[in-house]
């Protein structure tokens, strides 16, 4: 296929994208690993978005900024809250928002199943071409290094793909390193492994191991309601619980010597009430059980959401999300948001409207370089997991992927970080990247497995180096062996 922009994803930032390259006139072909409206953890959530009046953009900026390291970027955030409040509107007549007051509150959760649904009725009525269970493997570069298009898999059709666009958004998401967090499986790195296979730089990736709470039987993570539990230990002592980032230092402690219950007990009767409405999955583990968790404690995990609700990615350029790679821009996840929130989780509102407002810029921005692209010949740039460098053997993906799953989510291995610990993870992830780079590949469904594979594993490396790199603790981001260490913790 010919496209002006080619859109490799189908969540929330792929959608936003997309959208608004087709309503900038560009002929649009959007590919998606699985179906478009359904993948992503979009689709599992409650959205909230950082959607603030404009009077007081600055103020929300700097309260957001007075806990962000020093590193976000003031007028980035400004940009963001500007054009999320310009473009929110978009879904007026096809979401059911609340009414207050004869307005929309837009400022309320947002159902993650209808907003996307939404947005792919909105994609398609742009005309722009879906590509349904078309994962992307690959980039194709022009002789001059600049990004022409893209090749991948027909997972349900057969046979293999290849779009010749003008420009390309990777808009694959972040990575929780199969942590098991609703709605990631699919979310493997495969975008950032593309991008720097054509020469793009990532920034922030130390800021990946942002943890959220789970019943220890269920991958259903969600964090607003253990705002209002009461956590205690195996031998029923109750753990005293800081507010802000540093709960989930002193749960991850405690969840290292035992187990830990909580009871929702001190969940207000509106919260109660609004909960089926907004995240009605959040109840269903509970259900099944017979277990009312605003009673009963249960026990709980801490799922790692490594670049979900972690900030590292791609690094892009203001103001059209540009990497640095000519024809090639990125979005939503994908994309490093330090800029936006520094050295502290993204999660929630502010992730929710960076995907709204970096989609918005790099498909205006894409539409813009295509139209001045020239036609040449294509070479793809995929190696790992596609074209291995030695002789090819069997390799044990699922094995592999257990190994970055370790390494990645273990409490004691990411969320507290040490020197020792960080060569002793970077060790291993090294030697099986040499074996992936080697040996992997596949034909079919299994050169997904392979390239999700790689993906995984190059992302893990790159994630052990940057927090190697940051000696300090800062953010989310705990070094136990600075010597700032024990004052935090």
């Amino acid at each position: 296929m010919n496209a002006d922009v080619l859109v490799i994803g189908g969540g929330l930032a792929a959608t936003w994208t997309a959208l608004a390259a087709a309503q900038a006139g560009g002929d649009v072909v959007l590919a998606d690993k699985g179906y478009c409206g359904t993948s992503g953890v979009t689709a599992t959530a409650g959205v909230t978005h950082w959607f603030v009046r404009p009077e007081d953009h600055e103020r929300a900026v700097t309260e957001r900024h007075a806990h962000a390291g020093g590193l976000a970027d003031p007028e980035q955030a400004l940009r963001v809250l500007r054009t999320t409040w310009d473009r929110l509107p978009t879904l007026d007549r096809y979401y059911p928002f609340p009414v207050h007051n004869g307005q929309p509150d837009r400022t309320n959760n947002v159902r993650g199943p209808e907003y996307l649904r939404a947005m792919r009725g909105l994609v398609h009525r742009a005309g722009v071409r879906i590509l349904d269970h078309h994962p992307a493997l690959e980039l194709l570069l022009r002789p001059d290094g600049s990004v022409g298009g893209a090749a991948g898999v027909r997972r349900q059709a057969g046979g293999n793909w290849r779009v010749r666009a003008g420009a390309v958004v990777l808009a694959t998401g972040g990575t929780a390193f199969r942590s098991h967090l609703l709605g990631s499986r699919g979310n493997t790195g495969d975008g950032h492994l593309m991008a720097v296979e054509a020469g793009a730089r990532l920034s922030g990736l130390e800021f990946s191991n942002y943890y959220t709470l789970a019943p220890a039987y269920s991958t259903m993570a969600r964090s607003m309601s253990y705002l209002f539990g009461t956590f205690t230990d195996a031998d029923g002592h109750e753990i005293a619980l800081p507010s802000g980032p540093d709960r989930n230092r002193v749960l991850g402690a405690a969840l290292l010597r035992g187990p830990v219950f909580t009871t929702l007990d001190r969940a207000p009767d509106w919260v109660r009430r609004k909960m089926p409405v907004v995240q009605p999955n959040f109840l269903l583990p509970f259900t099944r059980r017979g277990l009312d968790p605003y009673t009963q404690p249960f026990e709980v995990t801490l799922l790692g959401e490594g670049t979900i609700r972690g900030v590292g990615g791609l690094a892009v350029a203001a103001p059209d999300c540009a990497t640095g790679v000519p024809g090639l821009f990125a979005a939503g996840d994908v994309a490093s948001r330090v800029p936006v929130v520094g050295a502290i989780s993204g999660g929630g509102s502010p992730n929710s409207a960076w995907a709204v407002s970096s989609g918005t810029w790099a498909g205006r921005a894409a539409v813009r370089y295509a139209r001045g692209a020239l036609a040449a010949p294509l070479r793809p740039a995929g190696r790992a997991g596609i074209r291995p460098s030695g002789r090819r053997a069997t390799v044990d993906t699922t094995a592999v992927a257990d190994v970055v799953r370790e390494e990645l989510n273990a409490y004691d291995k990411n969320m507290f970080r040490d020197e020792a610990g960080l060569r002793s993870s970077l060790s291993t992830l090294d030697t099986l990247w040499a074996e992936v780079e080697t040996a992997l590949t596949g034909e079919g469904r299994d050169a997904v497995t392979a390239r999700e594979t790689a993906s995984l594993v190059a992302m893990g490396r790159w994630v052990k180096t940057a927090a190697m790199r940051r000696r300090e603790t800062l953010g989310m981001h705990w070094r136990t062996d600075d010597p700032t260490w024990q004052a935090v913790a």
